[in-house]
Formats: structure tokens, sequence, C-alpha cells
């Protein structure tokens, strides 16, 4: 999968350095699947939850982080759509960011 936005992690755990390994442990398992449905993602990932169509709610390092990307599977894409703790998870509109 092509992961778009690296970046946007590399900040996040800068400011948050316990994020580090959890984060690249994500971004080293991800870059490497095919998923082609919501179903591979939970084949891979299980305790992660699909969020309206396209997008995919991940618990980063016992759920201390969330991660929220847009995925298109035809394309082979990951957009990282939001980075940050519980706590700003429960400020956003997980299916708007």
């Amino acid at each position: 999968m092509r992961i778009i936005a690296r970046r946007t992690l590399k900040e996040f755990f800068e400011r948050q350095p316990k994020a580090k390994p959890g984060l690249q442990a994500w971004y080293a398992e991800v870059k490497h699947t095919g998923w082609r449905t919501p179903a591979d993602v939970l084949s891979q990932f299980p305790k992660a939850r699909i969020v309206g169509k396209d997008r995919v709610l991940f618990n980063i390092l016992g759920n201390r982080y969330r991660l929220v990307v847009r995925v298109n599977y035809a394309a082979g894409i990951i957009w990282i759509r939001f980075v940050g703790t519980h706590k700003e998870y429960d400020r956003i509109n997980v299916e708007e960011v």
C-alpha cells in the first residue's frame, strides 16, 4: 500500500515521543500489505474499526493513541487523516477528518 502523509506521523511523534515505536511498527507493517477490502484490514488488525465507507480507526500502543486513515482499496492508497491522543480523538468527527 502507498501511504500518503508519513510526515504527519513524524510530526506527531516529535510531539509525543512515546508514540514513535507504535506508529513506526504500524507503518512498517501496513506498507507491505495489499488490502482489497475492509475485511482484509480486519483480518490483519482485528481491533481496528471500519468507520464510514472508507475510513479505518487504529488503536496504537494499547489505545493510548488513535490513528485514522482513509483507504482507497482499488488504488492501494492510504491517506493519514488524523493521529492523536485518545483525548484529542474525542474532539473530532472521524468521518470528516
